[in-house]
């Protein structure tokens, strides 16, 4: 069973195990010190998870399995949120990636302004786009040599999902 939760200080150590496995974090940002220790958790658990983001800790069976998250953007995009998302190796192809977006989404279209989720993933990681594709949604345009690791090329594809479209009142909320 999954579960979304807010993230605690107590999820350090589970980040840190997760953070420094190359297979998490091969498709993650680069962004990501490494290797990733108690302080970096520590730092992202306080503050880094809630600037300008939305995260949840994604529980499987009660236990930690991983995180997922959007960030949120900037004036005439705010409407518009980046998803994130990652589980821990062997918990891939049970379907937990597949529910928790699932989940993630439908709470934020239900509990948040957003209305556009959109993730632009490696065209390497076919695994991801899947999980993508099976939560409804599609694919916007591929871009090009856009990402470049360890001096590779690949190109990005960039998923997106809307909300069911509502009209705008005057103040630019759902109306």
């Amino acid at each position: 069973m999954i579960t979304l939760r807010e993230p605690a200080i107590s999820d350090a150590d589970d980040l840190v195990l997760a953070m420094n496995n190359k297979a998490v974090t091969r498709y993650l940002s680069s962004r990501i010190p490494s290797p990733y220790t108690e302080q970096d958790a520590t730092c992202w658990l306080s503050e880094g998870c809630a600037a300008n983001a939305i995260n949840k800790v994604i529980e499987f069976n009660g236990k930690f399995a991983g995180v997922i998250g959007v960030y949120t953007q900037q004036g005439e995009y705010a409407h518009s949120a980046e998803l994130g998302y990652w589980v821990m190796p062997e918990l891939w192809q049970k379907g937990v990636a597949t529910s928790a977006i699932n989940a993630f989404v439908t709470y934020l279209f239900t509990h948040t302004h957003i209305s556009r989720i959109f993730n632009p993933v490696t065209q390497a990681n076919r695994a991801s786009i899947r999980v993508l594709e099976k939560n409804g949604f599609t694919l916007e345009g591929i871009m090009k040599n856009a990402v470049c690791v360890n001096g590779h090329y690949d190109d990005e594809h960039l998923y997106a999902k809307l909300k069911t479209k509502t009209k705008m009142n005057e103040e630019g909320t759902d109306g």
